[in-house]
C-alpha cells in the first residue's frame, strides 16, 4: 500500500498535488493508494482556544472528494489525546501493521507524531523501519502566498469566496436542510429558504449577500443568499443563511439544499424600512442576473 496521511481540510489545490503524486507512485509500484486522515481536527482536540475551529469540508465531503480524485482507499482515524501521544516511530509502525503500508508519501513540510521534528526526521525513521519514504513537491503559491487551509478560511471569513474557490479548485459550498423561517421575505416578494447545516463546524462565509448556485429537489438553480443577523427586521436575531431562489416557489421545507458560492454582491446592511430593503433586493437580484448572463458558470 502506498500511503499519505494528514487532515486534508478542504482538499485544496495543494492537497490535490499530493494526491496526484500518491496515485502516480502507487501506479509505478503496481500497488494501491490510501489516504489516512483524522476526525475531529487535531486543533479542536488539543487546543482549548481552537475547539470551535470551523472546517472547509465535513468528513463525508472530504472522503467523497478524495475518492473522486482516484484514491483507492480512505481511512479515518479518531483523533484523541491518547492518539496524539504516539511518537513518529510508533505511528509509522502502526500504519505498517494495520494498513500494510510499504511506501509513505510525505508532504513537502510534514510533521508527524508527538516528537514532530519535520519531514527529514520522518524519512530517517521510516527508512530505519524498512518503509520507503517519498517527499511530495512543494505546494505552489498563489498571489505570493502558499495555498493553505488557514488562508482559505481567512478569505471566506472576509467574504472573498472567489479567492477561496481559486485555492480550493472548486466552488466553496454549504450543505444542509431547509428549515422554517419567519416568512417575512415572502411578504416583500422575496421568499427565502433557510438552511440548517448538516455539519455544525462547517465554516460559513462572512456576513453579506452572495450570488449562489443552488442544488435542491434534483435541480440546479441560481439565487442570492444572505448570511447574517437581518438587522432591518429587529435586533438580537440569530445568524441565518437564507436564500432567495430565482424563478422558484415550491415548498421545500425539510428537504436537502446545497449552496455553491459564486461571488459576493455586498455587505449586510440595515435599512430604514422593509420597502427600502425590497428595493435593494431588486438591485441585488439584477446584479446576480447580470453575472449569470455574462458568464458560463
Amino acid at each position: 500500500m502506498v500511503v499519505t496521511t494528514g487532515f486534508f481540510d478542504g482538499v485544496h489545490v495543494g492537497h490535490r498535488l499530493v494526491i496526484q503524486q500518491l496515485i502516480e507512485a502507487a501506479a509505478v509500484r503496481g500497488d494501491e493508494s490510501m489516504v489516512i486522515t483524522f476526525w475531529p481536527h487535531p486543533r479542536n482536540v488539543l487546543q482549548k482556544e481552537a475547539r470551535s475551529l470551523r472546517l472547509l469540508t465535513s468528513l463525508q465531503e472530504k472522503k467523497e472528494i478524495l475518492l473522486s480524485l482516484g484514491v483507492d482507499h480512505v481511512e479515518v482515524l479518531p483523533f484523541t489525546k491518547d492518539f496524539s501521544s504516539m511518537t513518529t516511530e510508533e505511528y509509522l509502525r502502526f500504519i505498517m501493521e494495520k494498513y500494510g503500508a510499504r511506501t509513505l508519501l510525505l508532504g513537502y513540510d510534514n510533521r508527524m507524531g508527538c516528537d514532530a521534528k519535520g519531514t527529514d526526521h520522518v524519512i530517517r525513521t521510516a527508512e530505519r523501519l524498512g518503509l520507503e519514504a517519498l517527499r511530495a513537491d512543494m505546494i505552489p503559491s498563489q498571489g505570493g502566498y502558499a495555498v493553505s487551509s488557514t488562508k482559505i478560511r481567512q478569505e471566506l471569513e472576509a467574504g472573498d469566496v472567489e479567492a477561496a474557490s481559486a485555492m480550493l479548485g472548486y466552488r466553496y459550498s454549504l450543505h444542509g436542510v431547509v428549515v422554517a423561517g419567519n416568512r417575512l421575505g415572502r411578504t416583500i416578494g422575496f421568499p427565502t429558504a433557510n438552511m440548517q447545516l448538516y455539519e455544525p463546524l462547517k465554516l460559513v462565509p462572512g456576513n453579506g449577500v452572495y450570488f449562489v448556485r443552488v442544488k435542491t429537489v434534483g435541480r440546479n438553480l441560481y439565487g442570492m443568499c444572505n448570511i447574517g443577523y437581518r438587522p432591518t427586521v429587529s435586533a438580537g436575531n440569530s445568524r441565518t443563511i437564507e436564500t432567495n431562489i430565482f424563478d422558484f416557489d415550491e415548498d421545500i421545507y425539510g428537504l436537502d439544499i446545497e449552496l455553491s458560492f459564486l461571488s459576493k454582491i455586498r455587505d449586510e446592511a440595515k435599512f430604514g424600512s422593509l420597502e427600502e430593503l425590497r428595493i435593494q433586493l431588486e438591485k441585488d437580484r439584477d446584479v446576480c442576473l447580470m453575472e449569470l448572463s455574462q458568464e458560463s458558470l
